[in-house]
């Protein structure tokens, strides 16, 4: 009597799936991608699965945009404070990439339908002049590596059953990035105290949110040098040039076709962006 096939084992240290289930999750989420609709959770499909599952899943979505021409820009933050840990029921911070075709300018309009569960954050991002890598950096490390800050929205796609996700489901999605509609005011890394920085964020001129850039881990470099520490353990750093969304200091506000999202900085300026 056949002992049938032998179990896969899963691949390499941390894991908990093997190489074809991941292979076979990024495919679903690609398709996901393009269809703009959701999948069941992965968390719930395979328990056994790890947070280095997940980046491995993401990895895989990444090389295959890459592969087809998609120029990488930088990453995103994701998770970094109370508020998003609150509205998400995630405590881990978690990163995905961002492309250039991914990236706006404030004041542009964009098509609400080519996302999924679109929300938006208000968040800092960090415009680098050197890389930095390694585990355990400082504020003044991060800041000696940063060119400017800019305020910027981030908008969410989510291709994951919201209720219930855990940390393995956002890290596989990419994080959620949909897109970064980044503003023009740029200030210097030490020009003001990156812990005080407040925003209004506002849909169709009402006032929906409100933040203080403190609520990303007391100061949002520390979400910058957070990341260079993950992506260490990855192989990985951040390069000069990238942008580097810190991560939100707002719950995600939910948008429909026809809303008017702006955030309003303090002494930062703003950043709009409009949903056709």
């Amino acid at each position: 009597m056949s002992a049938g096939p032998a179990p896969v084992e899963p691949a390499g240290p941390g894991r908990g799936l093997d190489d074809v289930t991941v292979r076979q999750l990024a495919d679903e989420l690609a398709e996901a991608t393009r269809s703009r609709g959701m999948i069941e959770k992965i968390s719930t499909r395979f328990p056994e699965a790890t947070i280095e599952d997940s980046y491995a899943v993401q990895r895989i979505w990444r090389t295959r945009r890459e592969q087809g021409g998609a120029r990488l820009v930088g990453r995103k933050i994701g998770l970094t404070s109370k508020a998003m840990q609150f509205a998400t029921g995630i405590t881990e911070p978690d990163y995905g990439v961002i492309f250039a075709d991914q990236t706006y300018r404030s004041g542009e309009s964009v098509e609400h339908a080519q996302w999924s569960n679109v929300r938006v954050e208000v968040e800092l991002a960090f415009v680098l002049n050197a890389p930095l890598e390694g585990e355990g950096l400082t504020v003044d490390q991060v800041l000696d590596a940063t060119e400017a800050v800019v305020p910027a929205l981030e908008i969410l796609d989510s291709h994951i059953e919201l209720d219930g996700r855990t940390i393995v489901d956002t890290i596989s999605d990419n994080a959620a990035l949909g897109a970064v509609v980044v503003g023009d005011h740029e200030i210097g890394p030490r020009d003001r105290n990156l812990s005080w920085i407040g925003a209004l964020c506002k849909v169709n001129d009402e006032i929906i949110e409100t933040g203080v850039s403190g609520g990303v881990l007391g100061h949002p470099a520390l979400g910058v040098a957070w990341l260079a520490g993950k992506l260490a353990q990855h192989g990985d750093r951040l390069e000069a040039g990238e942008l580097i969304l810190a991560g939100s200091f707002t719950r995600p506000v939910w948008v429909q076709p026809g809303d008017v999202v702006r955030a309003e900085y303090q002494d930062m300026g703003t950043v709009e962006v409009a949903f056709r």
